[in-house]
């Protein structure tokens, strides 16, 4: 693989990541689980052609800006998925309790 097309992989790779970060500030799960697969599987597919491919100095440089844009949208994606997924939480053990409570009172 050509130093050009690694670098195309990363640029891809940092859109997703940017378009998956924009669906999380909108609060758009179902985009952002439908792009974060889109991600792993050109993750998946870029690794072995990356790891045996051999960068000059400014593609090396390029290819750095790039994982650190893409680390800064995954940190925060996280930080948002983070409060959602705390709600969620607490959703779903209020729905334990409440199905305890039927289960346990529901005949009286």
């Amino acid at each position: 693989m050509s130093s050009s097309q690694v670098i195309s992989n990363y640029e891809s790779l940092s859109v997703l990541t940017e378009q998956m970060r924009e669906a999380a500030m909108r609060g758009d799960w179902d985009q952002l689980i439908g792009l974060e697969q889109q991600c792993s599987r050109q993750i998946a597919a870029m690794k072995p052609a990356d790891a045996a491919t051999v960068l000059d100095e400014p593609a090396r440089q390029t290819k750095i800006n790039l994982i650190k844009k893409i680390l800064a949208n995954d940190a925060d994606i996280r930080s948002r998925t983070a409060d959602w997924m705390g709600q969620l939480q607490r959703i779903m053990q209020s729905n334990r309790q409440e199905q305890r409570l039927q289960h346990t009172y529901g005949g009286v």
